[in-house]
């Protein structure tokens, strides 16, 4: 996700992708370990995305 694509949601929707992309997340470190994931760079762009929803959810938090 880009961060204009973020800062176009509202907090309730922002909450929820972080939701959803830790599920995500999960998932992918369970396939690690057992060695079935091909794309680990995924895991990386994954925890970014986190990071970036996070931020803007605190951004958006502290102006209101």
């Amino acid at each position: 996700m880009t961060v204009k694509e973020i800062r176009e949601l509202s907090p309730l929707e922002i909450e929820k992708k972080i939701r959803e992309i830790r599920q995500e997340l999960l998932g992918l470190r369970l396939h690690k370990q057992t060695g079935q994931v091909e794309k680990t760079h995924e895991l990386k762009s994954l925890r970014r995305d986190i990071a970036r929803l996070e931020t803007i959810n605190r951004e958006k938090k502290a102006a209101a």
